[in-house]
């Protein structure tokens, strides 16, 4: 069986797939017993004959479809997962099939030079100056720089050890050093604790920034905690900051953030994995004022930006804080040669690194910034909608007006019963939704990724939820 016919059985069945689940024909997640799964997909007969092609490739593909969760069903509104724009699963194959891993410039030319293209552009979003086209006096160049990696977490880390190296540099030769540590809000992604660990920091070294009652830092308690970490014989690593929070999706004051920063000489990171899309509308990247101020940006395009997983950008304000974070050698890769383009390898945890831009630039080629703009403007004002009509019932309570596209709520009852919600609304297969904690309180989580969703589904949501409160605090 040929390569073209195979795909076109592949890119017929995904077509089926995306209409059907746009149409809600079927539930929006459904899960197997793992064992099931394994049996059904008949995985041990497929590995045993090696038959995956043609008829047998068919069936194989719609079973497998069938065991995904469905993003493009209207009622996934549980995660910040991207709809990805059908450009970016194209861009995808392609990589996927040419499979350069582009770290160093000689192995993959094309995806170097779209990396290098799309970093400059979200650097300016940020307000940093991009970098010069012709690398070869780079290091003579004072302005931004940045990578992609494969995932936000990897990007925390990144951003982590750039602001370690700047502020001890003697750590990559002479091992950790035991005064170091972290200022960090309470309610920041779990992977700037678990780059703490990495590092070799600590939980204990992780100072927790104050924050009011929705997990929003407090500038006015910023010089507090500074103080009680000097006064503990610490240095500040970064202070962190959120652009915005992964549990409710509001954004911390960046601007007093900055000043504050920039007043103490500290770094500032900014996690604005999913909230630093913002900076693509007109209506609402005031959010981010004050971004310009940070020393490093992680910025996630595999959720706000409709790309595929994983694009997540590490963005530095100089250059050279994220040049001097790693130091190797591999006489391999690293020797005088013709550099006509950038080896982004020195930038980077990883040494084979796939080409992740193209799957961004593919999209934002497609729809243009301003249709990318409008996405996210429909998705900002859609949360906003659904928070008004929840409100709006006397049962249920929401925590923070969003910010964003993420809408927290509870209806009237313990935090058991969110849950039992939750699971019985998986199980009905109508929507898909998550849970959080905020205030000691558990609340249900809306996240709107796909533009399929309108206010009709949230109201058949609300709807559903009040028949399931009813029922489960009847018994």
């Amino acid at each position: 069986m040929s390569f073209i016919k195979d795909a076109e059985i592949v890119v017929k069945a995904l077509d089926d797939y995306r209409r059907e689940s746009i149409a809600a024909e079927k539930p929006v997640i459904d899960q197997p017993p793992l064992a099931k799964l394994i049996a059904d997909l008949d995985l041990k007969a497929h590995v045993a004959e090696g038959d995956l092609t043609g008829d047998r490739l068919s069936v194989f593909v719609k079973k497998y479809l069938a065991a995904t969760t469905r993003l493009h069903h209207p009622g996934y509104l549980a995660h910040q997962v991207a709809v990805p724009h059908s450009a970016g699963a194209l861009a995808a194959l392609i990589d996927g099939f040419t499979n350069n891993p582009m770290a160093i410039y000689e192995m993959g030319p094309g995806a170097a030079g779209i990396e290098h293209f799309v970093i400059n552009r979200l650097l300016e979003k940020v307000g940093w100056q991009p970098a010069p086209l012709n690398m070869q006096g780079s290091y003579a160049h004072i302005g931004g720089g940045g990578v992609l990696t494969h995932g936000g977490s990897l990007a925390n880390l990144t951003a982590m050890l750039a602001a370690r190296s700047h502020i001890a540099p003697e750590v990559w030769d002479q091992g950790h050093l035991n005064d170091l540590a972290l200022l960090v809000p309470a309610e920041s992604h779990y992977s700037i604790a678990r780059a703490a660990g990495i590092m070799g920091i600590g939980q204990r070294a992780v100072y927790p920034l104050e924050v009011d009652d929705t997990g929003v830092v407090i500038p006015d308690r910023l010089p507090a905690v500074y103080r009680r970490l000097q006064n503990e014989g610490k240095r500040a690593v970064a202070l962190v900051a959120n652009a915005c929070s992964t549990a409710v999706g509001l954004y911390d004051p960046l601007r007093e953030i900055g000043e504050f920063c920039r007043e103490n000489n500290l770094w500032l990171h900014v996690d604005g994995a999913h909230g630093a899309s913002a900076l693509f509308s007109s209506r609402h990247k005031k959010l981010l004022d004050g971004v310009e101020m940070a020393d490093s940006l992680v910025w996630d395009a595999h959720k706000l930006m409709r790309t595929p997983i994983l694009c997540a950008a590490v963005l530095v304000r100089d250059h050279r804080t994220l040049d001097n974070a790693f130091q190797q050698e591999a006489s391999y890769l690293f020797h005088d040669k013709e550099r006509p383009g950038f080896d982004f390898i020195h930038r980077t945890v990883e040494c084979t690194k796939a080409g992740l831009g193209l799957k961004f630039f593919a999209v934002l080629a497609a729809l243009g910034e301003q249709g990318l703009a409008d996405y996210i403007d429909g998705r900002f004002q859609l949360a906003l909608e659904a928070y008004e009509y929840i409100s709006s019932h006397a049962e249920f309570e929401c925590p923070a007006v969003p910010q964003c596209n993420i809408v927290c709520f509870r209806i009237r009852g313990s935090d058991q019963l969110q849950l039992s919600i939750r699971d019985k609304l998986i199980s009905q297969g109508d929507f898909y939704l998550s849970t959080t904690v905020l205030g000691g309180k558990r609340f249900l989580r809306l996240v709107f990724m796909n533009q399929e969703t309108g206010m009709n589904h949230i109201k058949a949501l609300i709807k559903q939820i009040q028949q399931l409160a009813d029922r489960l605090t009847s018994r």
